[in-house]
């Protein structure tokens, strides 16, 4: 393992780690730089986190763009429980993931007609440090005719995808002892070959009498990742010692070799995903205690960017299978930063990238930066967070409020090319509650857009 020559800095402090989510990079209509998934499905569907390529991207052309007069039609919309994260789609059925009273929820709904097909639930003890919801903050993964799920406080679980029944389920925070950080469990699961492979971060005996959130004081373990046999749930190899971050690992192909990058607590780990084996580690977290690596790297070929928005802002990297050399980085003793990626993971198109910058209202805008070079093209000073998709040359930007922008993927300037206000409701749907923090999903013309209290599926495919 080397470690590259930086300062040790770097991180966010994320309200709900559920969002940010597993970003690779992909130009539009272009093959993304990660390993495929390994699950068994339509490449038009949204079967994990950030979509097939993990990157938040869809490779669907042909969308509606124009919203007005009722052209984005409701399919069907559905109440939810506790939690913060988007579901998932394949073969025809869309599931949600999240909390009722004591009890963690996974429904299969009918995704044309949003008819409930089976939910299942099994027990959660969590409570919130700082009085946020006490729900999951993940998206499930469909992979091989099964559904597994990472629950807020770190439980595993298998199941079959047309039954719902459980196939086997691991308590990850008791087995390996993590001590809760600030905000739970935020990791969506990933499924590469036969594992499926989690961000755990545990603590040795020695310091499980610690408190909650007293990061200053906790040692790790050798568990910040763990892979578990997709059939068995038995661990097949644990890696990296440092604590969990909100981040979601990804696959990605460096020199024709598949490394699994995680956005851990402590910077950004590189390992061989099918042992477990170190390869690289670039230190990057803020000096604050309750900071922690949130958005996920955004990787094209061999460049990767990893953002935070507390403190130092981002730094870009030329990485091989060994090691990771800066590019460019913010500076840290500057006010002034290229891009802060709190919560929402930007993406890239045609060498730039698109994403909501700065840590909250009214410190955050939504802007384009180049990627290579970390140069501002434009900033839009809307003054709220947001989310990103990225799809048929253009963005699908939410608003934590409600409104939904259709803006086009330019470089020169912001181009709105439609929106509606989703926070209002109308007679085919209900207002979407704040927050809106989870990016939209799309999925066989099909698009998901949550609100606190319900999830709406809209007609986006024309």
């Amino acid at each position: 393992m080397r470690t590259t020559a930086s300062v040790r800095l770097g991180g966010c402090i994320l309200m709900v780690c559920l969002l940010v989510d597993r970003p690779g990079w992909g130009q539009a209509g272009s093959q993304p730089n990660r390993a495929e998934p390994q699950n068994k499905v339509s490449d038009s569907d949204w079967p994990q986190f950030l979509g097939p390529h993990g990157n938040g991207h869809s490779d669907a052309t042909g969308i509606r763009t124009d919203w007005s007069d009722g052209n984005l039609k409701t399919l069907w919309h559905q109440p939810l429980g506790t939690g913060y994260g988007i579901g998932s789609e394949a073969d025809g059925k869309y599931y949600q993931f999240d909390r009722e009273a004591d009890q963690e929820r996974l429904r299969c709904f009918d995704a044309a007609s949003g008819k409930l097909i089976w939910s299942e639930s099994q027990p959660v003890v969590y409570r919130d440090m700082y009085g946020y919801n006490n729900g999951p903050r993940s998206s499930p993964v469909i992979a091989d005719g099964s559904v597994f799920t990472f629950g807020v406080a770190g439980q595993l679980t298998c199941r079959d995808e047309q039954s719902g029944a459980v196939s086997w389920t691991v308590d990850t925070n008791k087995k390996y002892g993590v001590i809760q950080n600030f905000f739970g469990v935020s990791c969506s699961p990933i499924v590469f070959e036969d594992s499926v492979i989690v961000m755990v971060g545990g603590s040795p005996p020695e310091d499980q009498q610690i408190a909650m959130g007293a990061l200053d004081r906790v040692s790790p373990n050798g568990s910040a990742i763990v892979a578990f046999d997709v059939k068995t749930g038995e661990e097949k190899w644990r890696a990296g010692n440092y604590l969990a971050s909100y981040s979601t690992p990804l696959v990605v192909e460096l020199q024709g070799e598949q490394v699994l990058l995680a956005f851990v607590r402590e910077g950004l780990l590189a390992i061989d995903p099918s042992t477990g084996n170190n390869r690289w580690f670039h230190p990057w977290r803020s000096p604050r205690l309750e900071s922690v690596n949130a958005a996920l790297p955004v990787v094209k070929g061999n460049q990767i960017l990893i953002s935070e928005c507390y403190d130092i802002g981002s730094v870009f990297l030329n990485a091989t299978t060994d090691e990771a050399e800066v590019v460019w980085a913010d500076n840290p003793r500057s006010r002034d930063k290229n891009f802060r990626a709190h919560w929402s993971t930007p993406v890239v198109i045609d060498g730039a990238l698109y994403g909501c910058s700065g840590r909250n209202a009214p410190d955050s805008d939504f802007r384009c930066i180049d990627f290579e070079t970390g140069t501002v093209h434009w900033v839009d000073r809307r003054r709220t967070r947001s989310s990103v998709l990225a799809i048929d040359g253009h963005l699908v930007v939410l608003d934590e409020g409600g409104r939904m922008q259709l803006v086009k993927a330019n470089r020169e300037a912001l181009e709105v090319v439609t929106e509606i206000d989703l926070g209002i409701g109308a007679p085919d749907r209900p207002a979407l509650q704040p927050p809106c923090w989870a990016a939209p999903i799309y999925a066989n013309g099909r698009l998901y857009v949550r609100g606190r209290d319900n999830v709406i599926c809209l007609q986006l495919g024309k």
